[in-house]
């Protein structure tokens, strides 16, 4: 994980800090008397998280990403915002996808703050269900703008949860299971909220592979495995089915789903380990709780007392 902040009132640095941080571009200003940039980015090898403020109108033109880009407008606007045919313009309040990751883009920032979030596509390929398309079809977003306003608004939820509770905390976002979690988060937020290519209705195959064997290979995995970053691909491989088959026999035998199981493991493990540490050798509730993936310590809380009864402090000074 790394953190970085750039500001810069030179046009020609911050082109060339948006070109190491993005994608080879040109920049225009259209405001003369006002050029300055002031960038934050909090970022992992498979997403980047950035919030950027200018103060002055910016022309862009961008070469392709190579990963999935979002935008969410918190003031000002994005005009004539253009790629293979769609333009659009964006205001506060709006999340979009800027680009796919195989396309040019063009088009205005005029006196915006506004948040970058970028991602790798194969993220999307690990949480969606996508048995039955040949290999080399990964999963395509088909729209550039979320199908409702409850889907934005998730996404938009999942992308400040990533930024406050877990890239910015630098002792949580060295928690391998933390990253982990977030990124599937993040990348199933993304395939909710946009229109894409995915399926994740079980075909009849699916329904018939979905037996108890397969239900049990899953949990003796998960149970294995619970300390590790897992993707539901990793634990369909283990099960020998696909993900829709997998998806499906956690749906039919235990009405839940595998990450969630997998949550529930991971709460038993931190339940475990609050009983046996100490407050005197140094243990926190916290710090157990990233251990395990939960790096939200009142969402931790919540979940803690709704399975256990009591308090996950409590559990450890008792």
């Amino acid at each position: 994980m790394s953190s970085e902040t750039f500001e810069s009132d030179d046009l020609a640095v911050t082109e060339d800090f948006l070109c190491r941080a993005y994608a080879r571009m040109r920049i225009g200003s259209g405001t003369p008397e006002a050029s300055r940039a002031r960038i934050h980015r909090d970022s992992t090898a498979s997403i980047s998280v950035d919030e950027l403020d200018l103060d002055f109108d910016m022309s862009y033109s961008v070469t392709p990403l190579g990963r999935i880009c979002l935008c969410v407008v918190h003031e000002g606007t994005v005009r004539d915002h253009a790629f293979h045919g769609v333009r659009d313009d964006f205001g506060p309040g709006d999340v979009v996808l800027f680009a796919p990751p195989d396309l040019p883009y063009a088009g205005r920032i005029c006196g915006a703050r506004y948040n970058i979030t970028m991602l790798d596509p194969g993220l999307l390929d690990q949480v969606a269900a996508t048995a039955g398309r040949p290999l080399g079809e990964p999963v395509r977003l088909t729209g550039h703008r979320p199908s409702s306003a409850a889907a934005a608004d998730y996404l938009k939820k999942t992308i400040v949860h990533l930024r406050d509770d877990v890239l910015a905390d630098p002792a949580v976002a060295a928690q391998p299971l933390v990253v982990a979690a977030g990124q599937q988060l993040l990348a199933a937020s993304v395939l909710a909220a946009f229109p894409n290519t995915a399926s994740a209705d079980p075909s009849a195959q699916d329904r018939t592979d979905a037996h108890s064997t397969t239900l049990r290979r899953a949990v003796a995995y998960i149970d294995d495995h619970a300390d590790q970053p897992l993707t539901v691909a990793d634990v369909a491989a283990a099960a020998h089915v696909t993900i829709r088959t997998l998806q499906y026999a956690f749906r039919r035998h235990l009405d839940t789903t595998p990450l969630a199981y997998l949550r529930r493991v991971r709460l038993a493990h931190a339940h475990r380990d609050l009983l046996n540490a100490s407050p005197q050798d140094g243990a926190t509730v916290g710090g157990i709780a990233a251990r395990w993936g939960f790096p939200h310590p009142g969402r931790f809380a919540a979940l803690y007392r709704s399975v256990y009864g009591t308090s996950p402090s409590r559990t450890l000074h008792t």
